[in-house]
């Protein structure tokens, strides 16, 4: 016989241990490699070429340089030359994104425009700064025949020295006109496009104002949805039965009108027509279509009202955890600030994480170009796993740190539930939350980010590929293709479900993350058709909401910008702005729908465990005991209901029993 898995106690907030301690060495160890790859980037010269510049023949500008084996003009001591001069600086390959020329290292940017060898010859007598390469004397340069291919294209504009990064780059921006003359002409020559563009620059303190208007709603909301959810639900649930009634009704209407028209006139048609045209559709044909479609939407709509029917309780749930949620963020007004937060971290990350990237870039062995003659530095051998390791963790710290937001908000959610008087709440349950995660959970954040990781990365190289073979590939690959990143699609939105209930039941109960989610799946499960209704319901209750936001913001920027009385002047601004208002408002309600999904999963756990008895008692909220109550009324009643039905059955039952024992006495 197998083992029983003993029953799980869940004991909210008292006891706390660490959890899934191996994942957070190993994602610790993960972090210092990252941190090692930025450290073998600065040691051995990447960061440095990256900032201060090289030449094109290996050397670094600024410092003095070892000498590269088959590199002639390399090993110069350029502790003189800081800045990284460009022999032909418009020769941008912008598929390679980078310049196709010459590099030298020189002195001084050239201050004024330089027509002529002698003007060059002049400049690095005065200056003492060589524009040329470096085996040509400055003093020779108008006579040497080298000066058409080692020394920079005439003339030579004037040019200033980047901030940090000392690349001379050219003061004119004409210079670049190969590549910008397309965009300049076709923007000057677009006169709709042009004033768009006109119209973005004349209204940016409008835009700036009405982001921030957005901002402020997406706050206001959060806390004021508890009072209108009640009213979206039931507009809601109004509208969808309407419109499956009035669907179905149209294509009842629309079958019965076919079929009598096709009655009328079937004797008509027969008489003109002696041999029927197999090549075309019957009018037979399309009333056998409509009836199909006629007959589906009714059984749609008979499935979606009886759903309707059997759910309309968990409707009044989610209302009822709609108006929890807004008290916790009356509560817990630092949840607000959860977005700030996520974006600022997230945004520090990818700044580090592009910054080593570009590191890598010039890191590696020097490589003389056979085609151009010019050194070029690679990462060979096993160094070129590392910029996969950089991209991996591009994914897992960047899901690591989304997952952290999760678990402190679970955890501050948690918190505020489990405390039966609200007024012996920590000062700041946010921080609570914070300082607890860091002590004990960071292993299972850093599990659960790990396996969305290995979901998100075969996605993102499946998607690369169907990139690549656009047009080449048959029409079986690319459906299969698309087929496998829309199954990892929506297998990762799943895991990314299941580990937020998951982090919710380790704040709970402080349990590692496998058995987080197994319980935590278990008592979903237990309560499917609740689940559901939340996520059906409240999703779009939410959508509703950011559709409100945008609304709200776009209505303030046609107010404001309604004294351009040009349209086309203000659209592209009032584009910008309902753009920004729609993702300022997905932030912040994904945290309020973080907080309903913990909330039911603490409100399912509370009705599992406790009946209201002494010693059972609830946690739950009054609006949440209201539910309860008003559910155990409807059940009460139910019961009497049945037994009422089931009482004159036994009654009949018991006077057949009386009028049958005399007889069987006297027998």
């Amino acid at each position: 016989m197998g083992r029983h898995r003993p029953k799980r106690e869940w004991k909210p907030l008292e006891d706390r241990s660490c959890t899934d301690l191996p994942w957070f060495l190993l994602f610790t160890l993960f972090l210092v490699g990252m941190c090692g790859i930025c450290g073998f980037t600065i040691a051995t010269g990447g960061a440095a070429r990256l900032v201060f510049g090289y030449d094109s023949y290996g050397n670094t500008c600024g410092q003095r340089n070892e000498p590269i084996e088959g590199v002639r003009l390399s090993g110069l001591d350029h502790t003189d030359r800081k800045f990284v001069f460009f022999l032909d600086p418009c020769n941008i390959d912008i598929i390679q994104r980078k310049i196709k020329s010459m590099a030298l290292c020189v002195s001084q940017c050239p201050t004024e425009e330089l027509a002529t060898y002698y003007d060059l010859k002049r400049f690095a007598m005065i200056n003492g700064s060589e524009l040329c390469s470096y085996e040509l004397p400055g003093h020779k340069y108008p006579q040497l025949p080298e000066r058409f291919e080692k020394c920079p294209k005439l003339p030579v504009p004037e040019s200033k020295a980047l901030p940090v990064f000392n690349r001379c780059t050219p003061v004119d921006i004409s210079c670049y006109a190969k590549f910008a003359e397309a965009v300049v002409t076709f923007v000057s020559g677009n006169s709709m496009l042009n004033r768009l563009i006109a119209g973005v620059a004349a209204s940016k303190e409008i835009i700036v104002g009405l982001c921030l208007l957005a901002l402020v709603l997406s706050m206001i909301l959060m806390v004021i949805i508890r009072y209108i959810s009640a009213v979206l639900v039931w507009i809601l649930t109004a509208l969808v039965v309407l419109g499956s009634l009035g669907g179905t009704s149209v294509l009842w209407w629309l079958y019965i009108d076919y079929r009598m028209t096709m009655n009328e006139t079937m004797t008509k048609d027969l008489r003109e027509t002696e041999e029927p045209n197999d090549g075309m559709k019957t009018p037979k044909d399309h009333a056998q279509g409509l009836l199909i479609y006629a007959v589906s939407a009714t059984v749609f709509t008979g499935i979606l009202l009886l759903l309707m029917l059997f759910m309309r309780k968990r409707v009044a749930l989610t209302i009822a955890l709609f108006h929890v949620a807004g008290k916790v963020f009356i509560h817990l007004p630092l949840l607000a600030l959860q977005p700030f937060c996520t974006f600022l971290a997230l945004s520090l990350f990818w700044v580090y994480w592009i910054m080593v990237l570009l590191f890598l870039g010039t890191t590696g062995n020097p490589e003389k170009n056979e085609d151009t003659g010019l050194v070029e530095f690679r990462l060979t051998g096993a160094l070129q796993y590392m910029t996969w390791y950089h991209a991996v963790g591009l994914i897992w710290i960047s899901e690591f740190i989304l997952a952290c937001q999760q678990m402190t908000v679970a955890g501050a959610v948690v918190t505020y539930y489990f405390t039966r008087d609200k007024t012996k709440l920590p000062v700041t349950p946010i921080l609570s939350s914070v300082l607890r995660l860091v002590r004990y959970h960071l292993g299972t954040v850093a599990k659960g980010s790990f396996i969305i990781t290995l979901v998100k990365i075969p996605r993102l190289i499946l998607m690369y590929i169907h990139n690549q073979l656009k047009g080449k590939e048959n029409a079986c690959a690319r459906c299969m293709l698309k087929t496998c990143i829309c199954c990892l699609w929506c297998l990762e939105k799943c895991l990314n479900y299941l580990n937020q209930n998951a982090y919710a039941a380790t704040a709970i109960n402080s349990t590692s993350f496998c058995t987080s989610a197994r319980d935590a799946f278990m008592i979903l499960v237990e309560n499917a058709l609740r689940v559901a209704t939340i996520n059906t319901i409240g999703d779009f209750v939410l959508f509703l909401g950011k559709i409100l936001i945008v609304t709200c913001t776009a209505f303030a920027g046609v107010l404001a910008l309604n004294y351009q009385r040009d349209y086309t002047e203000w659209v592209l601004p009032l584009i910008i702005v309902c753009l920004f208002a729609f993702l300022v408002a997905h932030c912040f309600l994904s945290i309020f729908e973080i907080v309903v999904d913990v909330l039911f999963l603490c409100f399912a756990i509370d009705t599992k465990y406790n009946n209201g008895t002494p010693g059972r008692e609830f946690y739950m909220d009054k609006a949440l005991m209201e539910f309860v109550e008003n559910s155990r009324r409807s059940m009460a009643m139910e019961e009497r209901g049945r037994s009422k039905r089931a009482r004159p059955k036994e009654e009949v039952e018991l006077t057949e029993v009386k009028a049958m024992a005399p007889g069987t006495s006297s027998a």
